[in-house]
């Protein structure tokens, strides 16, 4: 995620369902305060895809190093054609649902950094084990 100094900075994330099965999805954060994410739940149809955009609020200094502890987690699992809202207990794998997690950390990149460190960082933040569970559900997550 691109950050600068007193702005809000955002990223957008495009979830791709792969699959002939409509999949919620549900989008956690480790720091709700300093995220606002939209949507943050929805149904995706069959073959479709939609974008989140996570949006973190303005900071008024960089942390040490740009580093980031901030995590997301995208939970997804196979809903009735029918749904138009999400229950509750959609995404309780006490209920006998089987529900996907896919977890994604933050990287914070400096508009001043070169492109090499911006490369650098996109390859550090994509965890290829977490996004090879979500592809059950959901074919593509970038």
């Amino acid at each position: 995620m691109l950050v600068e100094l007193e702005k809000q900075s955002y990223c957008d994330l495009k979830v791709t369902n792969s699959t002939e099965h409509y999949v919620a999805f549900k989008v956690k954060t480790t720091s709700p305060k300093k995220y606002f994410v939209r949507p943050n739940t929805g149904i995706i149809h069959p073959w479709d895809s939609c974008f989140i955009r996570v949006t973190l609020q303005a900071q008024k200094e960089y942390s040490p190093d740009m580093q980031c502890k901030d995590k997301f987690l995208l939970e997804s699992t196979i809903v009735n054609n029918d749904a138009d809202e999400l229950p509750p207990d959609t995404f309780n794998k006490d209920s006998g649902r089987n529900v996907e997690e896919c977890k994604l950390r933050v990287v914070y990149i400096s508009p001043h950094s070169s492109p090499g460190h911006s490369e650098d960082a996109f390859k550090q933040s994509s965890d290829v084990n977490s996004i090879m569970g979500v592809r059950q559900w959901l074919g593509v997550f970038r």
